[in-house]
């Protein structure tokens, strides 16, 4: 009788553990196969935002009823997104459409002012959108292209501009060619002829050589070899290079400051900037007249020299762009003089590499004072200098109205 008891009790607690048990696997396998808990509608997916905060475009993320749920600081400070709305009306089109159909969308658009000016002043971008997740929300991404375009403008400009300088010293060397052969039994004609072919060949050397000038100090690479440079050798290597044509005009070249002044720089490079601004004062001057160029000691750390003209002046309006390559204030004067229009763009470029800068006072009819402004080796003072028959000039700066 107490087996039975026994075995019965045993059976029994074999059941309930076989009953546990396959209650156990059928719960597991339910927890299994139950879809995990998707993301609330309106939300990022999870990670999503990791990823955009690492992003260079900037990044807006919309949902299904056109509210913007993120953007970056850089998609908000380029007028792309205001509160939380996408305000450009273009990119807001592709993401309903994006949002319809789930095809990825490319364009390229500008935000901000239209018309003659917009190439310089709006911006410009190329725009991806894309479906993100099965809840209706599509991601912008937006890069900034302003500063390729600007650079694509200034490349066309550049290429029209010279292209059109070289024609014109090219063009006159053909006809006058041409010219002489036929005039090859009148020595008067061919001698005329051919000092105005030598003319034009000089202009389109200096155009040449002004192109390769501008091309080296244009690069963000800095210059190499620099080394001391006395102030006053670079002076009168300048005045002498500009004596012929001072001299076709009845125009005194003077120099003064204080000497010995040094800098550390590229010679021939400061030569050829101060030479064009001492060629721009007697181009723009009348005749029987003077250019003083003129060295100062700022202070411990800079040097200024000074090219001071009693020519024609330069407008107000005009003075924020004579810095540009090709710009003339007067084209038709400016042909006259066989300036190339890139001389002020040199010495621009020049005094930022050595790290320093250019600057210009100027008041029509009055003349002009331009002001090199570089830094200065700790050299010791020494008496002032001047030319070899005549006392220092004041510096142009002290000079100025």
């Amino acid at each position: 009788m107490e087996v039975e008891i026994v075995a019965s009790l045993a059976g029994l607690a074999g059941l309930v553990i076989g009953l546990t048990t396959g209650l156990a696997v059928r719960v597991s396998e339910r927890a299994q196969r139950a879809p995990a808990p998707a993301a609330p509608v309106g939300a990022l997916p999870p990670g999503v935002a990791s990823v955009l905060s690492v992003l260079r475009s900037s990044a807006v993320v919309v949902d299904g009823e056109d509210r913007v749920l993120r953007a970056s600081s850089a998609a908000r400070a380029y007028g792309l997104v205001s509160g939380d709305r996408l305000v450009v009306d273009e990119v807001l089109a592709m993401t309903r459409l994006v949002r319809r159909d789930g095809e990825i969308r490319e364009t390229e658009i500008q935000v901000g002012p239209t018309g003659a000016r917009s190439r310089a002043d709006g911006r410009w971008f190329a725009v991806r959108v894309a479906p993100l997740g099965s809840h209706g929300l599509v991601l912008v991404l937006a890069e900034d292209l302003t500063d390729m375009h600007r650079t694509e403008a200034i490349r066309r400009d550049f290429v029209a501009n010279v292209s059109h300088e070289l024609k014109t010293p090219v063009g006159a060397l053909s006809l006058l060619a041409e010219t002489v052969e036929g005039a090859a039994d009148d020595p008067e004609a061919v001698r005329r002829f051919a000092g105005r072919m030598q003319y034009e060949s000089v202009r389109l050397n200096n155009l040449v050589q002004d192109l390769m000038t501008l091309s080296r100090v244009q690069g963000a690479e800095p210059l190499p070899d620099l080394k001391r440079v006395d102030l006053d050798e670079v002076m009168a290597e300048a005045l002498e290079r500009c004596q012929f044509k001072a001299s076709g005009k009845d125009i005194e070249l003077a120099s003064g400051g204080e000497a010995d002044l040094e800098v550390r720089a590229d010679q021939e490079l400061l030569v050829t900037a101060l030479r064009n601004l001492v060629d721009n004062a007697v181009a723009y001057s009348p005749e029987h007249t003077r250019v003083v160029v003129s060295t100062r000691r700022c202070d411990d750390q800079y040097v200024e020299i000074n090219v001071s003209d009693q020519g024609i002046g330069i407008p107000d309006g005009e003075i924020g762009r004579i810095f540009e390559r090709f710009y003339r204030v007067d084209p038709a004067r400016s042909r006259q003089t066989g300036g190339t229009g890139l001389g002020l763009a040199i010495v621009k470029h020049v005094t930022g590499k050595h790290g320093g800068d250019v600057t210009v006072w100027s008041k029509e009819g009055h003349g002009s004072t331009f002001t090199i402004r570089l830094p200065l080796l700790d050299t010791p003072r020494r008496p002032a200098a001047g030319t070899a028959d005549q006392a220092p000039e004041r510096s142009a700066r002290e000079a100025k109205p």
